[in-house]
């Protein structure tokens, strides 16, 4: 239970602090008192959407923290926002996401928003609560997650379906670039290395006589070096006889000559292996021709082109075996249609089968909140609905019928309830869901949306009514308030006098700021509220005695154990399957 709630600069509230009690609260006060900014904070502490614009105005940032008790123990969880939109959760100190506090705060407590109700003239939603009063949640997450894999194999097939309706063109022409690029079977730095034999053919009558040159300046001219050479070291040899510096120079005579031999070698061979042919030339111009097209198509570089060659060879072996994936992901698609068909089947039946109950346990209800006429019926497709609108929920199409008057057919509860009716017949939904949950072997590790919580804060569910009828929704909050915490923001006294707990929400002005508190009341403070809320500005001691009369009458049906009023009944849910026809 929500056991102790702070709120600090959110919104028009500085500070509040709410010691919340067990059983059935209520929040009371004028409109615009700031009643939907507690439920506003309560929503922050569940995980909902942060902004800076509830920050408290001049303020750098709000913090709501609750203490939520759970058997012995005591969880603390914070939440703060900054003005500039950014927000912090933690979970008994430590830093956690929003979607973990999501996760496990609405494991605490469940909030029911103004107008939600509303969401029961939208068919979908009635499978979300049969699920929920069937606790289904087990068959429901299996057709979900088969669902899912036969959705992403079916995206996957239709991929590659369109991919084989272009393979052929594709793959003719990724053959015929490759086939392109084979030919010419290019080598890595094969283009530098034919340049710079192209510089060498194109300069061959100039490298041909700077050869026979240089040659002829070694060995065979009349001055040639290697000859000269001789006298050169006669007379160093003399040198070094006279001064020793020069044996150093000496002493390499024999290198220089052998390396001057060499050279003259090189030469003369180097001549008589170089291929100066036009046709040589040719052969490397229409080389080079063919790599630099190739380098235009899909280059720039050569190494781009090899690159490509490996990419297309590795396109035209996938193109080769899109085919056989093709069908191989279509097989699998078979398999995961039908295994979700299966799934989304059993989950129908359980369906229709807690229909069989669902129907009259809420009919009981409804009894109980003076719509003792009513009848409800579950309806489901009888045809098998398009391939096209199967979802997560499976094949199923199920909708409400009601007839809140005798003789009247059964309708989509869409097109006949009054505002009033919706209400009521959304607390018996949430109180039926709420006991399922909370039922002897309900599983309670696997949460979806619509299922129930051990508190709830309801936000005025008793919109559209008023009298005798307010006075039933009062005993019936009370009266699930028996077994589980319930806060109720409501504006009717005769469902704030059924309360075992009354806060009182107020709005003043001090120091030209608005201020907003919460106070718990006591029994004459009670009175108070209650006569303000029957009257409004003027207050006579006759709406007094009546508020007194409408506590009195409250204390007096708790004191002796009212908690089931007229058609209230928990063995419902344990009898035998019964029509789903209902009433």
């Amino acid at each position: 239970m929500l056991r102790f709630l702070r709120i600090t600069r959110l919104a028009v509230i500085d500070t509040a602090e709410v010691e919340f009690g067990p059983g059935f609260n209520v929040l009371t006060g004028e409109t615009g008192a700031g009643k939907s900014i507690l439920v506003e904070a309560v929503g922050l502490l569940l995980g909902g959407r942060a902004s800076g614009d509830l920050v408290r105005t001049g303020e750098e940032s709000a913090a709501i923290e609750a203490i939520f008790q759970r058997g012995d123990r005591d969880i603390v969880i914070r939440r703060e926002v900054t003005a500039q939109g950014r927000s912090r959760a933690f979970i008994d100190g430590a830093l956690v996401t929003a979607g973990a506090l999501r996760d496990m705060a609405g494991d605490f407590i469940e909030l029911h928003g103004q107008h939600e109700h509303q969401t029961l003239l939208d068919p979908t939603t009635h499978l979300t609560a049969l699920d929920a009063f069937g606790q289904l949640d087990e068959a429901r997450a299996q057709a979900a997650a088969a669902y899912e894999a036969w959705r992403a194999t079916h995206e996957q097939t239709n991929a590659l379906r369109a991919a084989s309706r272009d393979r052929a063109t594709r793959q003719e022409f990724a053959a015929f670039q490759l086939a392109e690029i084979d030919r010419v079977a290019p080598q890595p730095g094969e283009d530098d290395e034919l340049a710079a034999v192209r510089r060498v053919l194109s300069n061959a009558a100039r490298i041909e006589r700077l050869c026979n040159d240089s040659y002829a300046a070694l060995y065979e001219s009349d001055g040639a070096v290697l000859s000269g050479l001789a006298g050169v070291w006669k007379r160093l040899g003399e040198l070094a006889a006279v001064d020793p510096a020069f044996e150093p120079y000496l002493a390499s005579r024999e290198a220089i000559k052998a390396q001057l031999e060499d050279l003259a070698i090189f030469l003369r061979r180097y001549l008589d292996t170089l291929d100066v042919s036009d046709a040589r030339l040719q052969q490397v111009e229409e080389r080079l021709a063919s790599l630099e097209r190739l380098k235009r198509k899909h280059g720039p570089s050569l190494t781009d082109v090899l690159t490509c060659q490996i990419a297309l060879r590795k396109e035209v072996a996938d193109l080769d075996a899109s085919e056989e994936r093709l069908e191989a992901s279509q097989r699998e698609l078979a398999r995961l249609r039908s295994a979700f068909v299966d799934a989304a089947a059993a989950l129908g039946r359980s369906r229709r089968e807690i229909a069989t109950a669902f129907a009259p346990a809420l009919v009981e209800l409804l009894a109980g909140l003076a719509l003792e006429r009513a009848q409800f019926d579950v309806r489901f497709n009888d045809a098998p609905i398009p391939e096209s609108e199967w979802s997560a929920l499976g094949t199923d199409r199920a909708e409400f019928y009601v007839s809140m008057n005798p003789g009247e057919e059964l309708r989509p509860l869409a097109r006949i309830v009054s505002g009033g009716e919706l209400s009521r017949v959304m607390l018996a939904l949430k109180t039926m869901t709420f006991r399922a949950r909370q039922s002897p072997g309900a599983d309670r590790t696997t949460r979806m949306p619509g299922l129930a919580a051990p508190g709830m804060i309801f936000d005025e569910v008793d919109a559209g009514i008023g009298g005798r009828v307010a006075e039933i929704v009062g005993r019936r909050l009370r009266s699930l308030g028996g077994a589980f915490q319930v806060l109720c923001i409501t504006h009717l006294p005769q469902v704030a006098a059924c309360a075992d707990t009354h806060f009182l929400i107020e709005k003043a002005i001090e120091g030209g700021r608005t201020q907003t508190r919460v106070s718990r009341l006591g029994a004459e403070q009670r009175v108070d509220e209650l006569a303000r809320m029957l009257a409004g500005s003027t207050v006579t001691e006759a709406i007094r005695s009546s508020a007194r009369e409408m506590l009195a009458r409250g204390a007096a049906d708790q004191a002796k154990g009212e908690s089931k009023p007229k058609g209230e009944s928990e063995s419902q849910q344990g009898k035998g399957r019964k029509s789903s026809r209902g009433a």
